[in-house]
């Protein structure tokens, strides 16, 4: 006499059950994995404005001259571009804010000593960043939007309307889900990241 054998796969009750606790994850999942998207996407972000801050100093050293930073908006994300320029002291320019003589993304500082050939600013843009809507940028002190640097690499603090901080809070949904992330450029020209909701002596407190 022949046994009829056990097919195998799920039957009918394990299958609702399997989609259950699948339903159940997924619930639970998908909005901290969209927090967890977030927290990741500022921290490209706060690299994205930290590159700039840290290519503005390092021209300054390896040029031996002034340069600056300037965000501006950009108009499809709500984030800020951000351009380096150089500036060569002479007769014609002391390269203080307001004055002529600096280098653009089509032509060299006016006194720059390798003539057409020599440094060309450099943009990049925010466009393609997280929109201002999940991410807001704001300055500190509000309306600040510039830093100038010596040719040693420090904060030229002659700008009084210099950017101390830039600080990126997470929007919307997400606000209370994500951490605040905040770049604080330091007299020295550096700069740190810092948690602008904490304070000392908090390790992840934004310098004073």
């Amino acid at each position: 006499m022949y046994r009829v054998g056990r097919h195998a796969g799920f039957t009918l009750v394990e299958l609702m059950v399997t989609i259950a606790v699948f339903g159940i994850m997924l619930a639970i999942g998908i909005p901290n994995a969209g927090g967890w998207l977030l927290a990741n996407r500022a921290r490209g972000v706060g690299e994205f404005y930290a590159e700039g801050f840290g290519m503005a100093r390092r021209e300054a050293i390896a040029h031996n001259t002034a340069s600056r930073i300037s965000l501006t908006p950009n108009t499809d994300s709500g984030q800020l571009d951000w351009q380096v320029d150089l500036c060569y002291p002479g007769a014609d320019t002391q390269c203080l804010p307001g004055q002529e003589g600096w280098s653009t993304t089509d032509a060299p500082a006016a006194n720059d000593p390798l003539g057409a050939g020599g440094y060309r600013s450099v943009f990049r843009s925010a466009g393609s960043l997280p929109s201002a809507e999940q991410l807001r940028p704001s300055a500190r002190p509000d309306g600040a939007s510039q830093v100038y640097y010596t040719a040693l690499g420090w904060v030229n603090t002659a700008f009084a309307e210099r950017l101390a901080q830039l600080r990126l809070t997470p929007a919307g949904k997400y606000a209370n889900d994500t951490p605040a992330l905040a770049l604080s450029i330091t007299l020295a020209g550096m700069v740190t990241k810092c948690d602008p909701t904490v304070s000392g002596p908090d390790s992840r407190a934004c310098p004073p």
